[in-house]
Order: structure tokens, then sequence, then C-alpha cells
């Protein structure tokens, strides 16, 4: 296959984390790859793989237009001076921008990676945005115009449910898969003091609230336990923990603070269990990546993460903002290191067989060619 594809994405490091490996299948295929996002400290990463870089000022916030209207002109421009055969726009602002900006809507795949902040926070300042960006996706998706990913049946059936998109060209494609070379199964780690890691950006939709809450019950039950919040604190997302709150959790000192790690393979190796009691998600690459590494998990049962953590197989659900059954679940694997290596058995099974980036890159780039095909 031969063509440009264009990957839309609101930061370099995202990119690289969760769609690099696409973009790599993408080029090896034939395409063109070019990127545009908003270049930091990964451009020099990203232009060494050969992708063409557009800088686009992308703010994930819903609350400045001004750096929206800068953000939709660049990428109008960039739409209008060259044809693209497939435009890959991924997550909620490139999505709204790019089928704004887009003079041939047929070529977009709008694959939404969770339904987020907007979609899911408890938080009353979302309703109003969220009520908006549905009718605006409506419009934008009205007719099946564009093709549109999601990456569990949760989502699909919710935004079927608004009338956003239309079945025909709605496909479930499961996430961005993890590589087993990069996250191979390693053997229990045996910590004298076992280790629970909460690994995610420092956001309250990701549960960290209650991942602390559950660490100072175990610690009042007098089990002996490490408690590692390990992700960047994400100070641009309307979600994030206030940091006067991140402060006095280290200097309670009921959980460590390991912030954003490079190392991530590393550090799942050296962890006994694995938690996300998130509020919702779209196929959570932590989860993903724990079970290719043999890891125990414990998660809410919400969207996404039940399609990983499946209780009694690779883990433990327990319901969202449940702190007590939080912390029994984590108790309860802390307590039998058997259960725990049959569970991370089972997650990297099931990590091999559905979720490894090669199956879902191949689902991708066929979906390429439905959309060029659809196009001509």
């Amino acid at each position: 296959m031969s063509g440009r594809v264009l990957y839309m994405v609101t930061e370099d490091w995202y990119f690289r984390s969760h769609r690099l490996a696409l973009a790599r299948a993408a080029r090896d295929a034939g395409y063109r790859v070019t990127v545009a996002t908003r270049l930091a400290r990964h451009a020099a990463a990203l232009a060494a793989e050969g992708f063409e870089l557009v800088h686009v000022p992308f703010d994930r916030s819903l609350r400045r237009p001004d750096r929206d209207l800068a953000a939709f002109l660049g990428l109008r421009r960039l739409l209008r001076e060259r044809r693209h055969d497939v435009v890959h726009a991924i997550s909620l602002k490139p999505i709204l921008l790019g089928l704004a900006a887009s003079p041939v809507p047929a070529r977009v795949i709008a694959s939404f990676t969770g339904l987020g902040y907007t979609f899911s926070s408890r938080d009353l300042r979302a309703q109003p945005i969220r009520t908006l960006v549905s009718a605006l996706l409506r419009y934008q998706l009205r007719g099946g115009r564009a093709w549109l990913t999601v990456q569990n049946e949760d989502d699909r059936a919710l935004l079927a449910a608004a009338g956003i998109g239309v079945p025909e060209r709605t496909v479930l494609i499961a996430g961005s898969g993890v590589s087993l070379a990069e996250f191979p199964a390693t053997p229990q780690p045996g910590n004298a003091v076992p280790l629970v890691v909460l690994p995610a950006r420092v956001l309250v939709d990701k549960g960290v609230r209650e991942f602390v809450g559950a660490a100072r019950l175990l610690r009042d039950r007098g089990r002996a336990a490490r408690f590692a919040l390990v992700g960047a604190h994400d100070t641009h997302n309307p979600g994030a923990v206030p940091a006067r709150e991140l402060a006095a959790w280290r200097e309670e000192g009921v959980v460590e603070i390991w912030g954003h790690r490079d190392d991530v393979p590393a550090v799942l190796a050296g962890a006994d269990v694995v938690c996300l009691p998130s509020y919702r998600e779209g196929l959570p690459k932590a989860l993903l990546e724990a079970a290719a590494c043999g890891r125990a998990l414990v998660a809410t049962d919400v969207p996404g993460c039940r399609a990983i953590c499946r209780d009694g197989e690779t883990g433990c659900l327990v319901p969202p903002g449940d702190v007590p059954a939080l912390a029994d679940a984590i108790e309860h694997l802390l307590a039998d290191g058997g259960l725990r290596a049959a569970l991370g058995a089972a997650g990297h099974a099931l990590v091999e067989n559905r979720f490894a980036t090669e199956r879902v890159n191949a689902q991708t780039l066929a979906l390429y060619t439905r959309v060029i095909d659809a196009a001509r």
C-alpha cells in the first residue's frame, strides 16, 4: 500500500507512548507518515523515525477557545495544502478540530480512546461541556460522514445511544496494543514488603484518591505493604489532583509518589499487584502492560478496565469509588502469592491472544484500506 496518512494527536509524548508502533507499521507498509501534534521534548525522536512533523498548538483543556482557534487554523491549512489518503484523529480534541478542518471528512478516522473527563467525570462542571461536545459530534459525524473507532463495547453502545456516528462506519479496535517483547512475562518479585503500584497520571478520574484511601485502611489493619503512584502530575488536565493534596499525601507518607518513569517494564516487574481504580477507560494501556508482565490486577468494574481485568481470571474487580472493597481486594491478593501468580499467567495469555501490538496494528491498517477504497 502506498499513500499518505496523517496522525493528529494532542501531545508528542502521547503519540510516542501510544501510537508510535502503529505509525511504524504504516510506514513499513508503504505509507508516508505525517504527525500533527504539539511538539515538545519528543520531537527529535519522532523525526528520527522518518516521519514528517507539523507543530499544532493543541490545548487539551476545553476552556481555551483562543488556542483551539489557532490549532484549527493550523490543521485547516495543513489539510488544504496537501491531500492525505487517511486522516487519523486520536482522542477528543483532535477529533473535534480535525473534522471541522477537513475538506474531505470521508477520509477521517475519529478514534475515541475512552470517553475521558468530558463524558466520565463526576464534576458538575463537565455537564455543560458534555452536552455541547455531544451535539458537535452528532453534527460532525452525521450520516456516516467519517469513520469512528472505539476501544470497548460499552463506548460503542454509549455513542450509538447518543446518536454519534453510524454502525456501518463504527469499528471496534482494542486500543493501541502492547508489545510482548517490551513487556515480557517476568517471575513474581517476591518482595519482603509487597509493592502495590498504580501506574497512571495523577488524576481524580484514575481513582488515585480511592487508592490512597485503600492504603490508609490497610495500614490501619496492620497489613505491611508499600503503595506507589507512578505517573505524571498532569496539571493541564482539568481532573488533575490539586498540588496541595498531592503534597499532603507525600507528607503523610501513606503512599510513595514516584512521578513519571521511563522504565515502566522494570516498575511493573517489581510490583506484586497493579491497581487501577479508574472511573472509566477506553482500554487502559497500564493494565495491558501489567497483564503482559504477568501481574495480578485490581481494577474497577467499569468500561475498559473489565475488558482486561476479568474478575477471578486475571484479577479482582471492585465497584468504582468503593474504598473498603478496593482495600479488601488488594489485601486478598497480597495474602496469596499462588493466586497472584495464576492470575498473572492468565493475564499474559489474554494479552498474547487478543491485545498484542501486531494484532491491533493489522486491524488498523486494514481499516485504512477500507477508508481509502470507500473514498474513491
